[in-house]
């Protein structure tokens, strides 16, 4: 950990403090025509899936050029090039190495779309390039990666939103003001839960020759070398160690976020305790695991993770939720809205705050992007810092690895980056890069 971690997270502190909640900005906030000085040119590193959605998002926006898209997939590549040519009449140029693409200097901003254990590379590199980032969550593959990316973030005073949407959700932060008000009383617990089928991993199949397009081995990057197998490509890669964290990194950053912003809270936990394993009997190609609890004791209060991959029902009747229960009421939230569930107090035959609710949210990708585009211009910081990802981050990564040494109770010390009672949980923190790829120092 970098003497500079307490620095940084105070600094975060005060910026997430002057955000304020929850604002919609239409697109018309740029006029209609744009002067070029006030135009913001975008490129795209990793254009498959979920980051061509994003780009869309930002594309849906006037003033916003995509002027470069990255893949190591040609197939990939030219056909996201047709999309965007159809769709906003633009020419990006094409690139297969995300080096190349970081040379062109008309780019002001890069969106990280690829797998995660690249996150950490790219983004270095574009903070040493001048560029601000749009990075995926979660915020790499390891706890190393996402201290050396917030270091870098600061260092280079890039501005930086980590896919973390919910943080620009607008039941998520009604829900907050809620909590934070009063009106459920004193928070004394986070109950979240996240049941998806596709936690199981994909189908298995036999090991096969890479695609004609593909540069496998560019794809490998910094991860050990594998022969190829389609169900650790594309669309499942998360489900391996080496590229991702399974169902619990990918929804977990944002549900855990949810628990840890209701106290504003930045930084890795104290005290993980952890059940991981494998406890499904529907097969599926996986190293990661389906089933999970996990507990974050909090000085205030207690945040559980339930967690069931090959499951889709869930309490409150929703398959992932954030329960957050007071002595007054409990507000049970998603990404479509929210209600309030108040305690009945029997002495005055009254409830002890009012119900309340909310519904049919509107896409929360919209505001993200349209924030950050506005802080690109502004320089002022995101709805979703890079403090705000690591902390989600760190949060899901100690349970895996709590997990994968198998010890159910972790003690992390953030201040210096390192676990107290398990020297076999250590060995996880700091990823060892495939050659000729190298760890990047800030």
């Amino acid at each position: 950990m970098s003497q500079n971690r307490r620095k940084f997270i105070k600094n975060a502190a005060i910026s997430a403090g002057g955000i304020g909640m929850f604002s919609i900005l239409p697109s018309s906030v740029w006029g209609a025509n744009i002067a070029p000085s006030d135009q913001i040119n975008v490129a795209l590193i990793g254009c498959r899936n979920h980051g061509f959605n994003i780009l869309r998002h930002h594309l849906n926006n006037e003033g916003v050029n995509c002027v470069a898209l990255c893949d190591v997939d040609e197939n990939v590549l030219h056909e996201r090039a047709k999309d965007v040519k159809e769709a906003y009449g633009q020419n990006p140029k094409l690139y297969r190495d995300f080096r190349k693409l970081l040379e062109q200097q008309d780019i002001d901003a890069v969106i990280i779309g690829t797998p995660d254990h690249w996150h950490c590379l790219i983004f270095v590199y574009a903070c040493q390039a001048g560029k601000d980032i749009y990075v995926e969550k979660p915020l790499a593959n390891t706890i190393g990666e996402c201290d050396i990316m917030v270091r870098a973030a600061n260092h280079y005073s890039r501005v930086v939103q980590v896919g973390q949407q919910q943080r620009s959700n607008e039941g998520f932060n009604e829900t907050m003001e809620i909590i934070k008000s009063g009106d459920i009383g004193r928070l004394r617990k986070v109950n979240i839960w996240a049941n998806f089928n596709y936690g199981i991993g994909a189908t298995p199949v036999e090991d096969s020759s890479v695609p004609e397009g593909v540069d496998y081995d560019f794809w490998l990057g910094p991860a050990p070398k594998r022969p190829f197998n389609r169900a650790r490509f594309h669309g499942s890669w998360r489900h391996f160690w080496d590229y991702g964290g399974g169902l619990f990194s990918d929804w977990g950053v944002h549900l855990i976020d949810m628990g840890l912003w209701s106290d504003d809270l930045l930084g890795g936990p104290e005290r993980v305790i952890t059940y991981a394993g494998n406890n499904s009997n529907q097969t599926g190609m996986r190293d990661t695991f389906d089933t999970m609890n996990v507990t974050y004791p909090k000085k205030n209060y207690v945040i559980n993770f339930d967690m069931n991959g090959g499951v889709q029902e869930g309490p409150w009747g929703k398959p992932y939720g954030v329960a957050f229960i007071g002595d007054k009421g409990t507000m049970v939230a998603d990404r479509a809205g929210y209600k309030l569930y108040p305690e009945y107090d029997n002495n005055t035959e009254s409830h002890k705050t009012a119900a309340r609710s909310l519904s049919n949210i509107s896409d929360a990708h919209d505001h993200h992007v349209r924030n950050f585009l506005d802080c690109i211009q502004s320089r002022e910081p995101p709805r979703c810092t890079p403090e705000m990802g690591y902390a989600a981050a760190v949060h899901a990564h100690i349970a895996n690895i709590s997990g994968r040494v198998g010890e159910h109770l972790l003690e992390w010390d953030d201040e210096n980056m390192r676990f107290t009672n398990s020297e076999k949980a250590n060995e996880y923190i700091i990823p060892e890069y495939r050659k000729p790829w190298k760890l990047p120092e800030v």
